[in-house]
């Protein structure tokens, strides 16, 4: 079992706030979809939770049955932003590799082997090539297979098939649901479906403060 706590969290942009006191729990099996207009502080409370902003106040962290300890979010945590996180002059295999060899996994899951996580993207047989062979949307769907490679019970995902096609949303969609039927988190900024049935909400106000909405 897993939960994630955000505690009254606010960060700047420049001088100004952008957001203040966000607080919410999530449990296993549980989502959060942001909502808001552009600039209104979705990818920055995102980056906040993993790890990646530091916080003007708050925290975010979790606490895992496996280990008593509060501990920060970030290393619960896989981030899928806008970039893909993989390296061009490498092969797929290569990326994925260092992937898995660098975070390795969290006690209480399991991770794909590279050729399984590049079936599970519908992406078989290409592993031997360089990345920036490959097209857009194929090296989009290897930074999706980051996420299988080496086990994180908190997906992060920002816009993760922004410019996809319905195949690959639907690809990426079964992801998400199997990851949340196994015990795992998922927080996401997207206007796509992607498996996140019954999620609660948060609407994002920018500078204007945040309006905590949760679904049904």
């Amino acid at each position: 079992m897993i939960r994630l706590e955000a505690e009254n969290l606010s960060a700047r942009r420049g001088e100004d706030l952008i957001f203040v006191n966000v607080s919410f729990t999530l449990t296993a099996g549980e989502a959060l979809v942001l909502t808001g207009r552009n600039g209104s502080g979705k990818s920055t409370l995102l980056r906040v939770i993993a790890g990646l902003l530091r916080p003007e106040t708050g925290r975010a962290v979790c606490l895992s049955g496996a280990d008593s300890e509060i501990r920060p979010a970030g290393e619960f945590s896989h981030y899928l932003g806008h970039r893909n996180g993989m390296k061009r002059e490498l092969t797929v295999a290569e990326n994925l590799s260092f992937w898995k060899s660098f975070l390795g996994d969290i006690d209480g899951g399991q991770s794909l082997d590279v050729e399984e996580a590049a079936a599970a993207v519908e992406l078989t047989g290409i592993t031997h090539l360089p990345y920036g062979y490959l097209s857009a949307g194929q090296q989009r769907r290897f930074a999706m297979a980051r996420l299988l490679v080496a086990y994180r019970p908190i997906w992060i995902l920002d816009e993760p098939t922004a410019a996809l096609d319905r195949r690959a949303d639907a690809m990426f969609e079964g992801l998400v649901q199997r990851h949340r039927q196994a015990g795992g988190i998922v927080l996401a900024a997207t206007h796509q479906p992607l498996g996140l049935d019954g999620a609660h909400s948060l609407e994002m106000l920018g500078f204007d403060g945040v309006d905590m909405e949760y679904s049904a």
